[in-house]
C-alpha cells in the first residue's frame, strides 16, 4: 500500500501484550510549541493509521504514512520519537461513540505484529479514545481543546486542564496448599478461567484492593500480597497490576453477580491448560493477557516455567 513502511516482524515474546514499547515520549517537545512545530514539519514524521480505534495491519506491519500536506498539528497527538528518529503521530477522531469495547480485530493484532509496534498501537488507542470522550470540561461544562501535543486538554471557558486517565486494576492469584484460585466471568468462552480482577478504588492501596476483591468475589481472606508485573490494557485505559497472595483458607463463597464459577487448581492442571492439553481442567487465558504470565510466574515456582506461544487473544 502506498506510503506504508516496514517495521519489525512479530516474534514470540515473553512479555504480555502492549508491553515493551521503545518510543521516546519526549515530554520536552510536548510542552514546547516551537519544537512541536518542527516535529510536525519534519519530512520523516509519520502518521500511525487507525480505522477509528482499530489497528491497520499490512503483512505483519502497522501502517505508517507521511503526514498529509494539509494536516494540522492540533488535530494530532504526538506519540513520540521512534528509535529511527521519526516523530510518530496519531490523528484525533471525534464521534467514536460511547461504548467502544475490544473487538476480535483489536485483540488479534497481538499475534501479528512485534511487541514494540503493539505497545505503540496501545498508546495511540488509549489516547485517541480519551480525546473522543472528553470534549467538554468536567468543571464547568465548557468545550475543551487538545494541548501539549495531545497529552492534555484545556477548557476554553475556565482554563481547567484535563489529563488522560489510567484506571488501575488489581489482577491476582490466591494460592493455598500448592493450588491457585481461578474464576470465570459469565460472558467468557466455554471453559475459560483466569485470575480474578477488579478496579482499585480511591483511597486504597494495591494490597488492600487485592484482599478486598478476593473476599468480595470469592469469600477468601488473604495475606502476604506480592507484586509480580504490570500491563497497560488499552480497552480503554487500564493498568493491570498483577499480584499473588497467600490465602488463609480454601472455602469459597462466590458473588454470582461478579463471577460464574471458581475453583482451586494445582500445578499439574495449570500446566496442562497452558500447554493446551485436551484433558486440561480449564482453558487458559491467551498469552497476550497478563493473566497468562501471572500463571506462568506462579508455575515457575512450582515447576519449570513455560515458554509462551504468542497465541492471539
Amino acid at each position: 500500500m502506498h506510503g506504508s513502511e516496514p517495521v519489525k516482524q512479530a516474534e514470540p515474546d515473553p512479555l504480555p501484550g502492549f508491553v515493551g514499547g521503545t518510543i521516546d515520549r519526549v515530554d520536552h517537545i510536548r510542552t514546547s510549541p516551537t519544537l512541536l512545530a518542527e516535529c510536525f514539519a519534519d519530512p520523516a514524521a509519520r502518521l500511525l493509521v487507525l480505522d477509528g480505534l482499530e489497528p491497520v495491519e499490512v503483512d505483519g506491519r502497522l501502517l505508517l504514512e507521511p503526514l498529509a500536506a494539509d494536516a494540522r498539528s492540533e488535530d494530532h497527538v504526538l506519540l513520540g520519537i521512534d528509535p529511527a528518529g521519526r516523530p510518530i503521530f496519531a490523528r484525533l477522531v471525534a464521534g467514536l461513540g460511547p461504548n467502544l469495547v475490544p473487538t476480535p480485530r483489536s485483540r488479534a493484532i497481538g499475534g501479528q505484529i512485534s511487541a514494540e509496534e503493539l505497545a505503540l498501537y496501545g498508546t495511540a488507542r488509549s489516547l485517541v479514545h480519551w480525546h473522543a470522550r472528553h470534549g467538554f470540561c468536567s468543571v464547568c461544562g465548557g468545550r475543551t481543546v487538545p494541548v501539549k501535543a495531545g497529552w492534555s486538554r484545556a477548557c476554553e471557558a475556565c482554563a481547567a486542564e484535563h489529563f488522560p486517565r489510567t484506571d488501575p486494576v488489581a489482577i491476582m492469584l490466591a494460592e493455598h496448599d500448592g493450588r491457585v484460585l481461578l474464576g470465570r466471568q459469565h460472558s467468557w468462552p466455554a471453559g475459560r478461567y483466569s485470575a480474578l480482577a477488579g478496579f482499585i478504588e480511591p483511597g486504597e492501596t494495591i494490597e488492600e484492593a487485592v484482599a478486598r476483591e478476593l473476599f468480595e468475589e470469592a469469600g477468601v481472606r488473604v495475606r502476604d500480597v506480592r507484586y509480580v508485573m504490570s500491563q497497560p490494557w488499552p480497552f480503554p485505559s487500564s493498568l493491570m497490576i498483577a499480584c499473588i497472595a497467600q490465602a488463609e483458607g480454601d472455602a469459597l463463597t462466590l458473588d454470582p453477580t461478579e463471577i460464574e464459577d471458581a475453583f482451586w487448581c494445582d500445578a499439574a492442571g495449570v500446566r496442562a491448560a497452558m500447554e493446551g492439553a485436551a484433558d486440561a481442567p480449564f482453558v487458559a487465558p491467551p498469552t497476550m493477557a497478563v493473566a497468562w504470565h501471572l500463571l506462568d510466574h506462579w508455575l515457575g515456582a512450582q515447576a519449570p516455567a513455560l515458554v509462551p506461544s504468542n497465541a492471539s487473544a
